[in-house]
């Protein structure tokens, strides 16, 4: 595979409704949609989930822009990849920045897959010909307000609910939440909003029958977790902190959780998704994939690695409407009683619309090998 450019589009697209977590509330977000175009002129489209500040992780839209353009796109460019799995490797010199690198590989995965004839999904090698979504709620103003929108995505027939919590709003919110909706599945994401000193807090969430808690403590923790999970009947969940293989497997080995939430993005892409699927399944520790407010392209690539087969529980992929008045791709992603399906076309399954996306477009950087710096590393 030889790929002659790489071209970063930087969108700011506006959200359909504002979504609240810990972290504060967004109403805009920036995107940045990679295409890795080959010497035939064939695209391939992934996805940075990089947000405009650094308050998921340490990094963010501006910093991985420079990466991307400065070190991470030159590399592609300037080396012929035979599969796309060689492109972590090719990373590797650089340490973290892993949604900028997963944007770029992102497009080589599809480009791959494209070039081969193959979905995303079967390139990743995954089975499923559907996967069930549940949805992310934010916190909202009052607790009658969430109590609506569950039951507006309790009827649309989304297979789990996941509630946003934050000190001040989390045991007498749930406990409302359960004495409404005895019966749905149900479980609680903190985004690192306690610590230790809140144990008897969140041991009090065990009534509830939440199917976990994801990341109570803080992002990049797995220590403190151990002891919290040795605390608490309801599984905990991690997501900041499995940034990493690495990370995955020092969980497993501490005790750290008992289900981990994997965002492509966050783990540095498709490849080292894949390698944590593999050290998950042998540990008996399920799967689900997480959200970061995608557009289409990055929704896509959420349900290829979901086809794999220990992604056994529902995953965040919602349909595009959930979040966009219009997403950028054509068909958008379409979630029917809970239920995506996975597209039988080549690589994501749907074609990038160009005209919708300069609606958003703020800016198109273009990285070719003769404009690209050499790149030499010193140890």
């Amino acid at each position: 595979m030889k790929i002659k450019e790489i071209r970063l589009h930087e969108l700011e697209m506006e959200m359909k409704n504002p979504f609240t977590t810990s972290f504060g509330t967004q109403t805009k977000r920036h995107i940045t949609i990679v295409e890795a175009v080959n010497t035939d002129g064939l695209s391939g489209f992934g996805e940075c989930v990089a947000g405009e500040d650094p308050l998921y992780s340490e990094e963010f839209m501006d910093s991985a822009l420079i990466a991307m353009n400065k070190y991470f796109a030159p590399l592609i460019v300037q080396n012929e990849i035979s599969h796309p799995d060689e492109v972590w490797d090719l990373f590797a010199p650089f340490k973290k920045n892993n949604m900028a690198k997963s944007g770029i590989e992102g497009a080589v995965w599809d480009l791959y897959a494209k070039e081969n004839g193959m979905t995303l999904a079967e390139a990743v090698g995954g089975g499923k010909t559907e996967v069930d979504v549940g949805i992310s709620l934010g916190l909202e103003d009052t607790d009658e307000l969430l109590l609506e929108k569950i039951q507006e995505k309790v009827d649309e027939g989304y297979k789990r609910i996941k509630v946003k919590i934050k000190p001040g709003r989390d045991v007498p919110m749930i406990r409302r939440v359960r004495a409404n909706f005895p019966d749905i599945p149900l479980m609680v994401d903190a985004n690192s909003a306690y610590t230790l000193d809140d144990i008897e807090l969140l041991k009090a969430l065990d009534e509830f029958d939440l199917m976990m808690i994801e990341q109570p403590l803080a992002a990049g923790d797995i220590v403190d977790h151990a002891k919290l999970q040795k605390e608490l009947k309801t599984p905990i969940c991690l997501d900041e902190s499995i940034d990493s293989f690495q990370a995955a497997a020092a969980a497993i080995e501490l005790g750290s959780c008992e289900i981990i939430n994997v965002k492509v993005g966050r783990v540095g892409g498709i490849t080292q998704s894949k390698r944590i699927h593999d050290l998950a399944a042998k540990h008996d520790i399920p799967l689900w994939c997480g959200g970061m407010l995608e557009a289409g392209v990055g929704r896509l690539h959420n349900i290829a690695i979901t086809t794999l087969s220990n992604f056994t529980l529902p995953g965040d992929t919602a349909s595009s409407s959930r979040y966009w008045e219009e997403d950028i791709i054509t068909p958008e992603v379409v979630a029917e009683q809970g239920v995506v399906q996975v597209s039988d076309k080549p690589g994501i399954g749907a074609e990038v619309d160009f005209t919708k996306m300069e609606k958003y477009l703020k800016q198109t950087i273009i990285i070719t090998e003769e404009d690209a710096p050499d790149m030499v590393f010193f140890n």
